[in-house]
């Protein structure tokens, strides 16, 4: 397999009970950028990737029922994120403190003197989708860091 291209896209795609609460909360406490507008759906720019909001009134939604034990936090799955600067990160996380987003995992470094250290925090969004926020001092060597 060839190593990671880190300037590649990614599109995700996923079911939101309320597409207004949506659009407030990715586009207004996020501050990702909406871009299409269709019947039943939001796209937003989610950090320069393609994420589309898809309303799906009768489906089951993510919660945090399911988790799995990482360096000592339950850490929600399904989940999806960004990997950020650390200062985007930083910013980000006084951010959702400000607008009262209640957070699943509360901003802290895991991995301390490993391989892969990051800055971490997870959210929930109107729908219960989980969404964690990465960062680290150096993402190149760091991110898939053995």
């Amino acid at each position: 397999m060839a190593s990671p291209d880190l300037k590649t896209l990614f599109h995700f795609s996923f079911a939101v009970n309320d597409l207004d609460r949506a659009r407030k909360f990715y586009g207004e406490i996020l501050q990702c950028p909406e871009g299409r507008k269709l019947p039943g759906r939001a796209d937003f720019n989610f950090f320069g990737h393609q994420l589309v909001c898809h309303i799906a009134r009768h489906t089951s939604f993510a919660s945090q029922e399911e988790s799995n034990l990482v360096d000592g936090h339950d850490v929600p799955v399904p989940h999806f994120g960004a990997v950020l600067e650390i200062p985007t990160f930083e910013s980000l996380s006084r951010k959702l403190e400000a607008s009262g987003v209640r957070f699943v995992v509360e901003p802290h470094v895991r991995f301390k003197g490993q391989p892969g250290e990051q800055a971490t925090m997870f959210v929930l969004d109107p729908s219960g989708n989980a969404i964690e926020f990465k960062a680290f001092r150096n993402i190149q060597e760091q991110l898939f860091a053995k």
